[in-house]
């Protein structure tokens, strides 16, 4: 059962590794200036070929509950983040974003009844802390529209795992990845449509290759596997394990530029890895749930 349980951590903690290589993807790769035709490209074709795979659209009141979770964790997330990552000096939206882990096991206490424990508060106020010292530099002041709007996607997203765990456990986490892919897409493509214009010139096969990796690696398979593991894992453990994100992004910056760690980055990420860790050694004791099957049509 232990074997099981890390192997579920491990796959879902791919994921968050993904995630970190978004940043690097997206200053080297893609057209800039445009975060909202970015997020819509990220989520909508990976909605689309995940439904292609699942072969299976929404039925009764999934569709409105596909449409929420969706905007939560995907449109209202992805949009939030670009507007705080916009207003906000470097790393300050990250550090913003670190309380998810918390306000999911917060959450999680109340609606899904998990139990939330001092040590896993410490867990959340010391991985918030590791993001700090891994990514904050100094900076001028702080612009109270992207603190609010970090702070709103650290609660959507929060919210929308919650409420993933609570609708999903019928349906096969692919399917579920798929429909709030789906869902979220339109709703990026909606607010791009409104706020964004089209990018100038026409993109270059180097931006093609970025998004494409973006959406089918970044998106899709970190997704899918992040899904799955909200699934079968007390929901704390994912939100703990996207703390890996910013330390994978620190990893390549790092290497690109040929930089070394200060010692405030190396103390966070020894916060971070002990933070995530402390979360897992509890998860490991209960186990996994097992995934639903559903046929195909």
């Amino acid at each position: 059962m232990l074997s099981k349980t890390m192997s579920v951590v491990a796959m879902t903690a791919v994921a968050p590794i993904l995630w970190g290589t978004t940043y690097i993807t997206s200053t080297t790769l893609l057209i800039g200036g445009h975060p909202l035709l970015t997020a819509t490209v990220r989520a909508l074709p990976a909605g689309i070929l995940l439904l292609l795979i699942g072969r299976r659209l929404p039925r009764g009141s999934w569709w409105w509950k596909s449409a929420a979770l969706g905007a939560l964790n995907i449109g209202g997330f992805f949009a939030f983040l670009f507007i705080a990552a916009d207003r906000l000096p470097g790393g300050v939206a990250a550090v913003v974003g670190g309380i998810q882990p918390l306000l999911v096991a917060v959450l999680a206490s109340r609606v899904l009844a998990e139990k939330l424990t001092g040590r896993v508060v410490a867990a959340g106020v010391a991985g918030v802390i590791g993001v700090a010292l891994i990514v904050l530099r100094a900076a001028g002041g702080l612009d109270a529209i992207g603190i609010v709007a970090a702070l709103l996607g650290a609660v959507s997203m929060a919210l929308g795992v919650v409420l993933t765990k609570v609708w999903a456990s019928e349906h096969p986490p692919l399917v579920v990845t798929a429909w709030q892919l789906a869902a979220g897409g339109i709703v990026l493509a909606a607010l791009t449509a409104a706020f964004e214009p089209l990018p100038a010139q026409p993109p270059t096969l180097t931006n093609l290759a970025g998004y494409t990796y973006l959406s089918l690696i970044g998106t899709a398979l970190a997704y899918a596997l992040w899904f799955r593991g909200i699934a079968a894992l007390p929901t704390r453990v994912p939100a703990f394990l996207g703390l890996l994100s910013p330390v994978v992004a620190l990893a390549i910056g790092g290497l690109a530029a040929h930089e070394t760690l200060t010692p405030a980055q190396v103390v966070g990420v020894a916060l971070v890895f002990a933070s995530v860790v402390t979360v897992i050694g509890g998860a490991a004791r209960h186990g996994v749930r097992r995934e639903p099957q559903e046929p195909c049509p």
